[in-house]
């Protein structure tokens, strides 16, 4: 019997003909049809069970692979002489005592371990191995409770919504049903299969947690002497009722699930095997951090599964609206070793910590933050006895924590960082040199010069800038080790917030601190060694930064950077002191500065937001956004922060305000835009950084200087960021916002909002790791959303308002012929075809134009006699496509015939060509006529006049062909539209596909044609009036 299966994938085929035979050999020999030997890794023919459950074993363990001979199975012995074969079956038994031995070597506690996730896995296997009725054979009770809570996950059903269904699905079916009847009942059936949490109690003032042999049985806070548990009416302890929980989920035993799964087995090591390497960065294991850890520490390297992660946490509201103090802190993991396609997708994030609220624990984080840092301690010295899936066999698992993602100021509660004030960020620390405004009393950032050239002309400019002359270089970003150095003297400080940082005293006699404690993080071992320890989130300081903009271009209450106090602050710093105010009898008037926009311009830019109609899942409906009555935007969320930055802010922009001011918030907007990139050219950053300063530069030039607060400074650390550590889109805080929404639609009992989380949560993990084995192939789940459908034109259905119409011979022709030319076996036709035109019409040879509309008109024709001639001969080589059609084309052709320009159009028609074996779906368009109806401007712009019509005799376009885009009116001309392209939905590199690695998620850039630094100091020389508005308009302010 052919066993060479059992060394095959247990994904394919052939793994599962050899399962198949090998159990109805194995049953057919059994002397007890009810139980047999299981084979399988763990059981080692030592337990029986029954088929079903042997089935299930050999698939998720996998085979033992010694297990030549199956002779506990029936298989007779190959020895002829009962001696030979009775030592045969000794030396059996030692082997397998040796190779019980050599599992039980690897350390007692992991057999144990294994052992008891054994016996629980083997009651969950035979509770749900009933068939789902009596006399079922096709699906079982395991099954029906997986998909069911599948659609439960995928669709946010409710708890009481999806106990119903269960009693529906019931009627439907034969009495003696395994249907669970309630919702708890499911839960319990699958209670097993997941990894479970941990409840531990802490101190409601955030100073311990109760926890080890001194603080377990605890009653009372050490530090601050608050009780453990809630207080009744009457301030006795309520036994039993602890007052503040910590809900820990154990990363280790989850990393070794990741690892029983083939799918997902095989994906951890994508960045060894499937990942280009060509100088580009599109992952992190293509920055210098990933490559540190290889080269200093070579033994970790060389494992292509040990784990890289990173850790972000941030509170959210689990009561939506009801309460706005009511702040639960999560704390997730996510995988980096995955592909950059699933590493941030739901199913592989990972939650670990649960922070009860109600108040947020701040800079006491680390308190809660211990178990957690126990754990990756373990992870970094190696877990013995995690078993890979993929290679069947047993390895040490070791991880390292390469960063933390988060907003600003929960970035300074992770790192122990100053956020606010003078030292406001941990990179420039003490040289951040900030100046305080004193009208305004705030802190602003605005010594950005430091960091251009040695000898750049503006380092002189003193009166274009803050009135001084700088001299000073850029400051140096500190090491780990430096900075461990420096918070050493916080070692041992109390946590709790009956125990606050003391204010800081100019009387004494030290300089302002820059850290109020030492991150428990350095208790990793490798962490002083990081050269960024935590990230910078983009999301927040793009949001923060347009708010900045558009509230001091609308001049927005409570959003602007200007105002009386700004003006007199310039006054106080001796710059720009034309735009102080002309006092009045009532009401002082201050004249526009260069940011300001006139009343026709707010109404412009309004109006251009207005009109603005984006496609399906681009941003929120930007209408909605735009408040005409006050010309202003309101209630835009962070994403729609993030189109308007880098898309739409841009165009609205097109005809107002000076041209230097314009084109130096349209710099700062495509900085956004190419940092966000999905790939990265690392030999570009660099002129990225110094355009990046150039613009800042300008702005401070054109802005007041409360313009200039924090997040305006951190955009000069960015590139830095990128340039250690990766592209940004695998370190901002999108993914982890999106499922903190999702955490919030698990709470359905407002009194016990953690664990609704923790309940449901353990449930969807439970179910995102049995999708591999018991749902269909190509079922989604939640944890992984459908597919982008492009490219996949040839399969999808029609639209719902599809009908069959008979259209004119000519159209139909004109779209045969799109196929045909989109074909690869027709290429050589076409070719013979046009030297056939050029022999019958020699006159014509020169006459490209009139030969290409004579190919078209009788191209079909000419093809069709063509290949029915060729087909006479037997052993002829038209294809199978030509042969069967004769005009027949593939859509899943990746190779589009195209010429190297783009064309723009309007989708009038969508068709779906029927030829009989298969489908063409083709776009009929209106094109734009490509030498007058398209232009690119100054600025990168694609500019397209729609009313302006060519290429009528050619009007199809496969629909595998082309890429979405929308146009939006051009403010600076209303006959030209914008040209802007739609992100893909989603992607996935394949080796098939030879553009799967341009990853082209995010919006498409501009044609890098901005003017240089010199042209705006061409525009602008040295007139002092640049800064006022011309007209008579100005801001009115009571006095």
């Amino acid at each position: 019997m052919d066993k060479s299966w059992m060394h095959a994938d247990r994904r394919s085929l052939k793994f599962q003909i050899g399962v198949d035979n090998f159990l109805k050999f194995a049953l057919a020999n059994a002397s007890d049809k009810s139980s047999i030997c299981c084979p399988c890794m763990k059981c080692c023919n030592n337990d029986e069970f029954s088929i079903r459950v042997v089935k299930d074993h050999i698939y998720f363990n996998g085979i033992f692979a010694e297990y030549k001979q199956w002779k506990w199975h029936g298989e007779p012995s190959t020895m002829n002489n009962n001696r030979v074969a009775e030592s045969e079956t000794v030396d059996f038994h030692q082997d397998l005592g040796q190779l019980g031995d050599k599992n039980n070597g690897i350390e007692e506690r992991e057999d144990e371990e294994i052992s008891r996730d054994s016996n629980e896995f083997l009651k969950f296997v035979k509770d749900g191995d009933k068939p789902l009725w009596p006399g079922n054979t096709k699906m079982t009770k395991l099954n029906a409770i997986i998909e069911s809570f599948n659609l439960k996950a995928k669709h946010g059903m409710s708890d009481h919504c999806y106990s119903d269904m269960l009693m529906m699905i019931a009627m439907f079916l034969p009495e003696d049903n395994e249907i669970p009847g309630t919702v708890q009942e499911a839960k319990k059936s699958l209670a097993a299969l997941g990894m479970g949490y941990e409840k531990i109690d802490a101190c409601p003032n955030d100073c311990i947690l109760y926890r080890g042999e001194e603080l377990a049985e605890a009653k009372i806070c050490p530090t601050c002497g608050a009780s453990r548990y809630k207080l009744n009416k009457d301030d006795v302890p309520r036994e039993g009722v602890s007052a503040k929980v910590l809900w820990y989920f154990p990363p280790i035993p989850r990393f070794k699930r990741m690892f029983q799964s083939t799918t997902t087995a095989k994906a951890l090591t994508w960045h060894v095997d499937d990942r280009k390497m060509d100088g580009m960065m599109r992952h992190p294991a293509d920055s210098p951090s990933w490559k540190l850890i290889d080269t200093k520490w070579p033994e970790f390297g060389k494992e292509p599964r040990n784990l890289r992660l990173a850790l972000s946490s941030d509170g959210f509201n689990p009561y939506r609206s009801l309460s706005s103090k009511y702040s639960c802190w999560p704390v997730i993991l996510v995988t980096y070793n995955l592909p950059p396609w699933l590493c941030m997708k739901r199913k592989h994030m990972m939650l670990t910590l649960l922070i009860a609220g109600p108040k947020q624990p701040g800079n006491d984080i680390d308190v809660y933050l211990q178990p957690l840092i126990d754990d990756l301690k373990k992870l970094w010295d190696g877990i013995e006895g995690v078993y890979d899936a993929v290679r069947g066999e047993y390895f040490k698992l070791r991880a390292v924590l390469f960063w933390t993602i988060n907003d600003f100021p929960a970035y300074g509660n992770l790192s122990g960082s100053i956020v606010k004030g003078y030292n406001a960020y941990p990179v420039c620390v003490d040289e951040t040199k900030p100046y305080r405004l004193k009208h305004s009393k705030k802190i602003v950032f605005m010594r950005n010069r430091r960091h251009l050239p040695r000898h750049h002309p503006y380092r002189k400019q003193s009166a274009a800038f803050d009135n001084t002359v700088e001299n000073d270089v850029a400051p140096i970003p500190l090491s780990g080790e430096e900075v461990l150095s420096r918070v050493k003297g916080y070692v041992g400080r109390k946590f709790g917030k009956k125990n606050p940082i003391p204010p800081w005293k100019a009387s004494d006699n030290q300089n302002r601190p820059c850290w109020k404690k030492q991150s428990v993080f350095f208790e990793l071992d490798y962490w002083k060694y990081l050269p960024v320890r935590h990230v910078l989130d983009v999301m927040h300081i793009e949001k923060n930064c347009c708010d900045a903009i558009l509230g001091t271009l609308l001049n927005i209450p409570g959003k602007s950077k200007d105002g009386p106090a700004a003006r007199m602050d310039m006054v106080e710093m001796g710059i720009r002191t034309d735009l102080q105010a002309t006092p009045g009898p009532n009401r002082s008037k201050f004249p526009l500065g260069s940011w300001n926009l006139l009343l026709e311009e707010k109404k412009i830019v309004c109006r251009s937001f207005f009109g603005m109609k984006v496609s399906s899942r681009f941003s929120s409906n930007v209408r909605n956004l735009v408040s005409m009555e006050d010309l202003r935007l309101v209630g835009h969320k962070s994403h729609d922060c993030h189109t308007i930055m880098q898309i739409l802010l841009p165009i609205a922009l097109r005809s107002v305000l000076a041209k230097p001011v314009r084109y130096a918030i349209i710099r700062f907007c495509l900085f956004f835009k190419a940092i966000c990139s999905k790939v990265i050219d690392v030999s570009k950053l660099k002129q990225m950084q110094a355009d990046l300063v150039d613009t800042v530069c300008l702005l401070e030039k054109f802005f007041p200087p409360s313009f200039f607060d924090i997040m305006i400074h951190l955009t000069v650390h960015l590139v830095r960021e990128v340039e250690l550590c990766g592209p940004v889109f695998l370190r901002w805080m999108y993914p982890f916002e999106r499922y903190m929404k999702v955490f919030r639609g698990y709470v359905r009992n407002h009194n016990f909002p953690e664990g609704c989380i923790a309940e449901n949560y353990i449930v969807e993990e439970a179910i995102e790791f049995c999708s591999d084995r018991f749902l269909d192939e190509g079922a989604t789940t939640a944890g992984i959303p459908t597919k982008s459908l492009s490219g996949l034109c040839n399969g999808c259905k029609r639209l719902s308002g599809s009908v069959m119409v008979a259209v004119p011979y000519k159209q139909l022709q004109l779209a045969h012929l799109c196929v045909l030319r989109n074909t690869e076996d027709a290429t050589p036709y076409f070719i013979e075809h046009m030297e056939f035109l050029k022999l019958i019409y020699p006159d014509m040879k020169k006459k490209k134009k009139w030969l290409r509309e004579k190919q078209n008109a009788t191209f079909a024709d000419w093809l069709k006699k063509r290949v029915a001639n060729e087909m006479m001969f037997p052993h002829n080589q038209v294809s199978e496509a030509l042969r069967v059609k004769r005009l027949v084309a593939s859509a899943k052709d990746n190779n589009p015939k195209t010429r190297d320009m783009d064309f723009y159009g309007v989708i009038r028609e969508i068709w779906e060509v029927d030829y009989y074996k298969f489908r063409v779906p083709l776009f009929k368009c209106d094109w734009v006529e490509s030498s007058k109806g398209i232009k690119v401007d100054e600025l990168g712009f694609t500019l397209v006049k729609l009313n302006r019509l060519g290429h009528s005799n050619d009007p199809f376009v496969l629909a595998t062909h082309v890429k979405q885009v929308f146009y939006i009116e051009d403010p600076l001309d209303t006959d030209w539209s914008v040209v802007v392209r739609c992100p893909d939905r989603d992607y996935e590199g394949t080796l098939a596909d030879e553009e799967s690695d341009q990853i082209e998620v995010e919006h498409q850039p501009f044609i890098p044609t901005m003017p240089s630094v010199d042209t705006f100091d061409d525009l602008v020389g040295h007139q002092p009036s640049i800064h006022i508005r011309d007209g008579n308009e100005g801001i009115w302010i009571d006095n």
